[in-house]
């Protein structure tokens, strides 16, 4: 089977925008790895441009996670609706739910980026919990752009090096994250009563499917 690194001499681009763009629908694919290797392909045989790279990786994330949202406003909330209650998703949390998006949609976006089971599943959770569309395609462009100027540049930079930074960094960012969530999930679950009633002043009247 070839390589990332055969593939990305073989076809170029059409790799990253490929891989990343479907990594970003929900898919799980290296999209990650695609453009560490991508990007010191640029920086050592220089037949890549590295600009073209990074934006090109940029633009596949975000049409890729916007495809995701679509997927996620269309069946994630009607899923939720119809089998919510066999999972203990009750109306309130799915309130819940939607008023932290409404709320830190954008950090969530942004965070997400760079977390690689997040980053797949972003785009489909903003879109199931009903994130307003302007406020996700900002935050998705933003984080987006973000990412693939951070990697991009840092593996042009620093040639295979990167491939030993990649690593320890996606663990501890994968770390850190595990502990917001903990702490995120602790808080709201001693404050869950409150916090979903806040949900219901801000997004009064049953639910129901558009």
């Amino acid at each position: 089977m070839p390589s990332i690194a055969h593939l990305i001499h073989d076809y170029g681009l059409v790799v990253v925008a490929g891989v990343i763009g479907l990594e970003s629908v929900g898919f799980p694919f290296p999209g990650e790895s695609v453009l560490i290797a991508a990007s010191i392909f640029a920086g050592s045989h220089h037949e890549l441009n590295i600009i073209e790279v990074i934006l090109t990786a940029a633009t596949a994330a975000v049409v890729g996670q916007m495809v995701g949202y679509v997927i996620g406003r269309e069946f994630g909330y009607w899923l939720l609706l119809r089998y919510g209650p066999y999972l203990r998703i009750t109306e309130g949390r799915i309130k819940l739910g939607e008023y932290l998006f409404l709320r830190h949609g954008g950090k969530i976006i942004v965070i997400a980026r760079f977390v690689p089971l997040l980053r797949a599943l972003a785009g489909i959770l903003a879109g199931a919990n009903r994130m307003p569309w302007r406020q996700f395609l900002l935050a998705n462009i933003f984080g987006a752009f973000v990412w693939a100027a951070f990697f991009g540049f840092a593996a042009y930079m620093f040639g295979r090096q990167i491939e030993r930074l990649a690593g320890p960094l996606v663990i501890v960012i994968g770390i850190a994250t595990v502990i917001v969530i903990a702490i995120g999930a602790n808080f709201v679950g001693r404050h869950e009563a409150q916090l979903v009633a806040e949900a219901e002043r801000a997004l009064p009247g049953p639910l129901k499917w558009p």
